[in-house]
């Protein structure tokens, strides 16, 4: 509840002020429950008995009006929190007292959730690591999360919300640390076996200890490459911290769209000829026999079965 990053800060406070609200109508009731209870006992002979007394309008406006002016004020809290900590939006302040200048670009991080691990890609210094999250101080965090093949949930407490990391989709969250520190990291959705240990480290640092991080990064001189990733991929548990130096091009949106390998059609492939009218099984024949260039054979091979109902040749790389 005295969390170091900005989002977190303001959802702490809408809890302890959402709480507060509901307890405005909770601890009278049950004030009252208990007054009402002890002082009409029956023992109590100096009670007042009124057995045909059936209402009172003045009751009524303050067993209903109170409660509705509660639920307008908690709608209206929640109305507005709900757009202003939309994950998906970018951040206009860094913290209650400052807002985010023109010149203040966000450090774009992308996630991959894995078994049982954390990838983290930085594309703009063209790094990478596993179960090691870095970032500077007071500069917006764009994190655009997915995931290999199972739903995980990312999660840094002292950061922000926790966010779906799904397979074949990209989620996003914006955040920001104010405070310096080494903070905990972890899924917050079961997804296996190794589930338990799937954690990181997340460090908020200074601008200058951030590009020291990422020069230790790229004096390893280990490169991801597609077929690193997919080693990387296999479930493993309790994985140390590695760096990675370079990454290959474009491979996080391989992930997202689940080719990694090169023997699948790319998701977003597939979507683009759903979107032009898709292709049933009667037009897997004709595809084989159009004459493709090198990078549409390798569609149409993804594509075509040998068991076509015409029984077209499979075009091949």
């Amino acid at each position: 509840m005295k969390p170091h990053g900005d989002i977190a800060v303001q959802q702490a406070q809408l809890i302890v002020t959402s709480t507060f609200l509901m307890l405005l109508i909770i601890v009278p009731v049950i004030a009252l429950t208990l007054f009402f209870a002890y002082r009409y006992r029956q023992s109590n002979a100096a009670a007042a008995y009124t057995p045909d007394w059936d209402h009172s309008t003045r009751l009524e406006l303050v067993i209903w009006g109170a409660p509705l002016l509660i639920i307008i004020a908690l709608g209206a809290l929640t109305w507005i929190s709900t757009h202003k900590l939309d994950p998906y939006r970018p951040l206009d302040r860094i913290d209650a007292q400052r807002a985010v200048a023109a010149a203040d670009k966000p450090l774009v991080v992308q996630v991959v959730a894995l078994d049982w691990k954390w990838l983290f890609l930085y594309p703009e210094q063209g790094i990478a690591t596993v179960n090691e999250l870095a970032a500077p101080v007071d500069r917006p965090i764009e994190f655009r999360i997915t995931a290999s093949n199972v739903m995980n949930s990312f999660y840094v407490p002292e950061l922000a919300g926790q966010v779906y990391a799904m397979p074949g989709m990209e989620t996003k969250l914006h955040a920001v640390i104010n405070h310096a520190g080494d903070y905990d990291g972890f899924s917050a959705n079961y997804s296996g076996a190794g589930f338990s240990d799937m954690r990181f480290k997340f460090i908020g640092m200074s601008n200058a200890d951030f590009g020291a991080w990422v020069e230790a990064n790229r004096n390893t001189r280990a490169k991801l490459t597609r077929d690193a990733y997919l080693q990387l991929e296999q479930p493993s548990r309790r994985e140390p911290v590695r760096r990675y130096a370079a990454v290959d091009t474009g491979l996080y949106d391989l992930i997202v769209n689940r080719c990694v390998d090169g023997h699948k059609m790319c998701a977003s492939e597939m979507m683009s000829i759903d979107a032009a009218g898709g292709m049933g099984k009667g037009n897997v024949a004709g595809l084989t026999q159009q004459k493709w260039g090198p990078a549409q054979r390798n569609v149409v091979a993804a594509l075509c079965t040998p068991n076509n109902p015409t029984g077209a040749p499979v075009a091949t790389r």
